[in-house]
């Protein structure tokens, strides 16, 4: 992750990593938080203000039970 924020292509590091295809790479760009708020920065603002998702305990408990 740390090669993709400061600007390592994702081809190079599918590459490095020995990957077989760039959408292997894609799943760890998914996984990243920083980088997701890093783009959600770049957009417009909505008059919504910005906050993580808080589940409520209904909901973890039911994701507990799992």
């Amino acid at each position: 992750m740390e090669l993709l924020q400061n600007g390592v292509d994702r081809t190079v590091i599918a590459l490095w990593l020995g990957h077989e295809s760039v959408e292997t790479t894609q799943v760890y760009m998914h996984a990243d938080m920083r980088l997701k708020e890093k783009a959600l920065a770049r957009v417009a603002s909505t008059n919504a203000w910005p906050a993580r998702y808080r589940p409520d305990d209904a909901l973890l408990s039911f994701l507990e039970s799992l």
